[in-house]
């Protein structure tokens, strides 16, 4: 970690990448302590924006929460069960993090939820891990170090690297990710304006995990979502080799104090030479 007099402390891609084990883990008993949540008795209660709020989220958060605390006390955190806690603009470098995602998919009884953990330094993400813990898969990236997808096998991890794909050609089929339980006019406005799109619904930071590993050609959202739900996945299809943009072609910046932490819009490029 370097101590940036100006920024706040900063910490480099040599040090990120000897915290990736260490943040996996914590991912990995955050996802087990969702899956040990009862969501037939679980208590579910609505935040001021109207999204649900579960014992599941505050269970997850709690063990990313305490243990970032431990192993690198000085970095702030911002979480979206502690939004009130937080102070931006961040100059240096924070963590951020949605310790579920996809509430709605689990409160239903789905396995596409996921826990996003990212490291932003100043401004973009450098480091994204996203577990599917119902899905037994951990997507993570170090931007300019590559990128992996592990698998649960015999109760360890098996890790292989993923790469994004080229663009399909001229008349070929496309794979687009789309919402399962947020979809809008205008995500669904710019599909149509590409003939030849294949449509797979998905939940969750699991599209991005599906671009990164070139299943997925690209994943758009026109309308608003929150900096938490799209900085892990920003780091990851990023390392994978692919770009994610605002609608008109721009850069993210995360952590800069945009009101209520909003992204009005983004698309995630698994070709970056596709992104206009």
């Amino acid at each position: 970690m370097n101590e940036a007099c100006s920024s706040g402390p900063v910490i480099d891609r040599d040090a990120a990448a000897a915290l990736m084990e260490p943040l996996t883990d914590l991912v990995v008993r955050a996802g087990a302590a969702i899956l040990a949540v009862n969501r037939a008795a679980m208590r579910i209660d609505g935040k001021l924006d109207g999204s649900p709020v579960t014992d599941a989220d505050l269970a997850a958060d709690r063990i990313i929460g305490d243990g970032l605390t431990r192993l690198i006390p000085g970095i702030p955190a911002l979480s979206e069960e502690r939004v009130h806690l937080v102070k931006p603009p961040y100059e240096g470098s924070f963590f951020l993090i949605d310790p579920l995602d996809g509430t709605k998919e689990f409160v239903a009884g789905r396995s596409e939820f996921t826990v996003n953990l990212a490291l932003v330094t100043h401004g973009t993400p450098l480091l994204g891990i996203i577990g599917a813990p119902a899905l037994g898969l951990i997507w993570r990236g170090l931007v300019g170090r590559g990128a992996e997808r592990l698998t649960t096998s015999e109760g360890a991890l098996r890790a292989e690297p993923i790469h994004t794909r080229r663009f399909p050609a001229a008349g070929s089929p496309w794979i687009v990710a789309v919402s399962r339980s947020h979809g809008d006019a205008r995500t669904e406005g710019f599909v149509d304006s590409r003939p030849g799109a294949i449509r797979q619904m998905l939940g969750s930071a699991v599209k991005f995990g599906r671009v990164a590993e070139g299943a997925v050609d690209i994943y758009p959202r026109l309308a608003p979502t929150h900096e938490w739900d799209v900085a892990a996945g920003h780091a990851i299809v990023t390392a994978a080799g692919g770009k994610i943009t605002d609608p008109q072609g721009a850069d993210l910046q995360f952590g800069k104090g945009a009101k209520d932490f909003i992204v009005p819009g983004f698309i995630a490029w698994g070709d970056p030479a596709a992104a206009r």
